[in-house]
C-alpha cells in the first residue's frame, strides 16, 4: 500500500492520478475531506480507503498496514495566513510525526518542502544542505516549511529513503478550489476569458522592467513524474528542488496564455499592493544539478507547452486530471 497525504489537493490528487496510471490502486488517501469542491479531484479514482488526516496516527497504530511508501504531499499552504499555531500544528508537528513513524517503521518517504523557504534569494537557489539553517522565509508558510527541513537534518534516526522536494511555481490541472491561492496561469485565464485583458503587476524595483519579472514555473505533470521517479528509483536521500531551472518572465506566461486561449493580447500594469511591496520576489530559477545527478534527466514541459496543455485540456473544457 502507498499512502498520501494532502490527497484531495492539487499536487496530491494529481500524484493519485499518476500512480492510477502506472496501475497502482491500493491507495490510502488522507486528507480533510470536508470540502466538497477538493473532493471532485478525487472523482473517477482507484484507491482503497480515504482517512481524515485527523484520524490517521490512530488508524496506523489500529491497523497496522503493509505500507510501502508514503508521500507526504499535505501541507496548509496559504502565503497570506499568519497564524503561526496553524503552520505548527499542520506543517511542522504533523510532519514530525509522519517522519517518525517512517523511521520507527522503515517505510521510504517523500515529503513537500517549497522555494518558499528562499526568501528573498539572499543565498541563491541551491538545494545544498548547508544553506538551509541559513534561509530567510517571507511567511508563516515559509519559515514553516524551513523548519521541517532544519529539523529533519538533525535527526539520527531516519526513514531508508527519504526526499524533500522543494516546490517551485506549480500549476495544472485540480488547482479550483484553491481560491486565491491559484496559480498565475489559472488567474490569468479566468481574467482573460471575463474582461478580455490582462493586469500585471507593476515593476518598483529598477532592475527589473514591468512584467519582467521572473519565476521558476513547472508544470504539474512534471512535478508527478519526478516523484514516481524517486518512488521508483534509488536515489540519495535529500532535499531537492523541483523546478524547471529555467525563470520566464510574467509577461511570457501572459501572453502564452492568451495564445493558448485564442485572444488577442491586452495587458495592463497596476501597482503591487503596498502591503506585499517589500516582501514580493523579482526572480527565482531552482538549481537542478542535484535532480540530475540523481538521475532523472527527462526534459521538463516549456512554459508554452505547460500552459498549452493545461488551458485546451482542462481549464476550457473545465475537467480534471
Amino acid at each position: 500500500m502507498i499512502v498520501i497525504t494532502g490527497a484531495a489537493g492539487f499536487i496530491g490528487s494529481n500524484m493519485v492520478s499518476k500512480l492510477n496510471e502506472e496501475g497502482y490502486d491500493e491507495l490510502i488517501l488522507v486528507d480533510d475531506f470536508s470540502n466538497e469542491i477538493k473532493n471532485k479531484n478525487l472523482e473517477n479514482k482507484s484507491f482503497s480507503e480515504k482517512i481524515d488526516r485527523e484520524v490517521f496516527y490512530n488508524w496506523i497504530n489500529e491497523k497496522h498496514p503493509p505500507i510501502e511508501f508514503i508521500l507526504h504531499i499535505g501541507a496548509r499552504t496559504n502565503t497570506a495566513e499568519f497564524d503561526k499555531k496553524i503552520f505548527d500544528k499542520l506543517n511542522l508537528d504533523y510532519s514530525k510525526k509522519m517522519w517518525e513513524l517512517c523511521s520507527k517503521s522503515q517505510i521510504p518517504l517523500i515529503y513537500a518542502s517549497s522555494a518558499a523557504t528562499y526568501g528573498m534569494g539572499e543565498f541563491g537557489y541551491n538545494d545544498d544542505h548547508k544553506i538551509i539553517s541559513k534561509l530567510k522565509p517571507l511567511n508563516p508558510y515559509g519559515e514553516s516549511k524551513n523548519d521541517f527541513d532544519k529539523w529533519v537534518l538533525k535527526q539520527s534516526g531516519r526513514p531508508p529513503f527519504w526526499a524533500g522536494m522543494k516546490f517551485f511555481n506549480v500549476y495544472g490541472p485540480n488547482e479550483y478550489h484553491k481560491g486565491r491561492m491559484t496559480s498565475v496561469i489559472f488567474h490569468a485565464y479566468h481574467q482573460i476569458l471575463k474582461t478580455g485583458k490582462m493586469k500585471l503587476f507593476r515593476s518598483h524595483n529598477p532592475d527589473f522592467k514591468d512584467g519582467e519579472q521572473k519565476r521558476d514555473f513547472i508544470y504539474s505533470k512534471d512535478v508527478v513524474d519526478v516523484l514516481f521517479f524517486f518512488m521508483t528509483n534509488v536515489s540519495q536521500s535529500g532535499i531537492y528542488n523541483l523546478g524547471t531551472g529555467k525563470a520566464r518572465t510574467f509577461l511570457d506566461l501572459t501572453k502564452a496564455t492568451f495564445r493558448s486561449m485564442g485572444y488577442d493580447e491586452k495587458i495592463e500594469f497596476i501597482d503591487t499592493p503596498a502591503d506585499i511591496r517589500d516582501k514580493y520576489q523579482y526572480y527565482t530559477q531552482a538549481c537542478m544539478d542535484k535532480l540530475s545527478e540523481a538521475g532523472y534527466v527527462v526534459p521538463f514541459s516549456t512554459l508554452e507547452q505547460g500552459i498549452d496543455d493545461y488551458v485546451k485540456y482542462f481549464l476550457l473544457q473545465e475537467k480534471y486530471k
